[in-house]
């Protein structure tokens, strides 16, 4: 088809081996129709917002049509599935292209829920509005707060229903991320591919991600530190925000360091360190205080994959790979920490600080006081909307933290700028996402939704627009409880 729209393809993945994919052709859909479409991000890709409107541009995001230079593949990976190893693959996801930028950035193209592929597993490869609406919502939230993420350049509602409990309308979302590699991908080379496809899987990751570690010795163990550093950072970014990513899952993990695949995520309110909202993690496994630990898990399946490929003593060999998932833990520290006395308004690192932020997250546990509304009740020294504010506990605190800031060289006005940089007005609340989806669905109504992601494109403005999204969840609104399946 004639290229109006400004694609740009590559297609670097296919001179990997064939194992690591199938070709194959999104299914077709009856009555494709834009339901968003993120004008910004379009533009940073180089592609004509308006054109993406026009039949052409539909046919391209619904997967009706391929634009040339395409090569369309689902990609195969395997995956630790809640401990569980097992073979996987795009069930319903359909890579047609990596875009090359006019900034000549590489990113990859993806069709969520358009259609099967080899991988379905009996699937139907579709997927729903309301989740791919999901997941628009939250990745542009993510993005806006700062925290390395997949983007959403559309969603298109396909004319067609899914069946899932019950018949809703289908959708299919097209997903930007520096890629799709994951750990699940190099365990599945190390587990049902040769050596040298192992190794081709490894060299093409350095070069597409970090092609200074590919020109370092030990280019294999370079590769899993550059790994580790992404991951230890991202980690520490979600739980300064309180996001429960909530199926860590070892495919759900990406070499790039994005964060990817929105299923049973969710913000905490109330500071519970053991909150879990995935209707299906049972024993806990991917709670919120559990994001370090499991990743670090993760990681060591990633080494272990890797190893291989490693020349030398295998002793040393396991001792270089064992030390780096230690760096992990002091990586994660520094991000966590540093970001921490930004929320705080401390400038001027000192030693104490850390027992000063670890009283003030007790006290909130204690009190159940809302996380993300604590802190922003901090920047502005505004303190009614939480009775807990009025306790011993916490008076006594805020005196420690005044002396504190009194040590600072800082005026108060760079004190209340890096608090407002580092502490969100608002973020993606579960009630209010389920509010903004349940109109959208529901009701056809797509302007709350808008008005809410207008909101969270710039959650530190601290603007009269955010007002509205900024109190705390209301306090009969039950346990909050997400579903796989998006």
């Amino acid at each position: 088809m004639v290229n109006l729209i400004g694609w740009n393809f590559d297609n670097s993945y296919i001179d990997l081996p064939k194992t690591f994919y199938s070709a194959v052709q999104p299914g077709k859909v009856a009555a494709p129709e834009i339901t968003i479409l993120n004008r910004q991000l379009a533009e940073e890709l180089g592609l004509k917002s308006d054109e993406l409107m026009q039949p052409e541009g539909i046919a391209v995001l619904s997967g009706n049509e391929l634009p040339d230079g395409s090569a369309s593949i689902a990609q195969a990976y395997a995956g630790h599935q809640f401990g569980h190893f097992t073979m996987l693959g795009d069930g319903r996801a359909t890579l047609i292209g990596e875009q090359i930028t006019p900034e000549k950035k590489r990113v990859d193209i993806q069709l969520k829920g358009a259609g099967v592929t080899p991988y379905s597993r009996g699937g139907d490869g579709r997927a729903a509005l309301g989740p791919m609406l999901r997941e628009y919502l939250i990745s542009e939230a993510m993005n806006s707060l700062g925290i390395p993420t997949s983007r959403s350049l559309a969603v298109v509602q396909t004319g067609e229903d899914v069946i899932r409990e019950q018949s809703l309308p289908g959708a299919i979302l097209t997903r930007v991320a520096e890629s799709h590699l994951r750990i699940g991908t190099f365990q599945y080379a190390r587990q049902w591919s040769e050596l040298d496809e192992l190794k081709a899987l490894a060299d093409y990751s350095l070069a597409r991600h970090f092609p200074e570690a590919a020109t370092r010795p030990n280019r294999y163990i370079e590769l899993f530190k550059e790994v580790v550093t992404r991951q230890a950072k991202l980690i520490a970014k979600w739980n300064l925000v309180g996001f429960v990513h909530g199926v860590m899952n070892t495919d759900n993990m990406t070499i790039s360091g994005e964060t990817i695949d929105y299923g049973p995520c969710a913000f905490i309110d109330q500071y519970v360190p053991t909150a879990v909202f995935s209707s299906i993690d049972r024993h806990g496994r991917y709670a919120y205080n559990q994001q370090k630990p499991v990743a670090i898990w993760n990681l060591a399946r990633l080494a272990e994959a890797l190893l291989p490929l490693v020349e030398g003593d295998k002793d040393t060999v396991l001792k270089q790979f064992q030390a780096l998932l230690y760096y992990f833990s002091d990586c994660y520290q520094d991000q966590w920490l540093n970001g921490m006395r930004g929320k705080l308004g401390i400038l001027e690192p000192e030693a104490e600080d850390e027992a000063l932020i670890h009283q003030l997250l007790e006290i909130m546990e204690k009190h159940k006081a809302d996380y993300t509304h604590t802190f922003r009740a901090l920047t502005l020294t505004d303190y009614r909307d939480q009775d807990w504010f009025e306790t011993e506990d916490f008076k006594r605190w805020e005196k420690l933290w005044k002396l504190r800031l009194k040590k600072q060289n800082q005026s108060s006005g760079q004190i209340l700028q890096q608090m407002k940089q580092s502490n969100p007005a608002i973020i993606p609340r579960n009630y209010l996402v389920e509010q903004v989806l349940e109109e959208a669905v529901s009701q056809d109504n797509l302007v709350p939704f808008k008005q809410f992601l207008s909101a969270l494109q710039d959650p530190y403005a601290y603007s009269e627009e955010q007002e509205r999204y900024a109190m705390p969840a209301p306090t009969d609104q039950g346990n909050y409880q997400t579903f796989c399946g998006t």
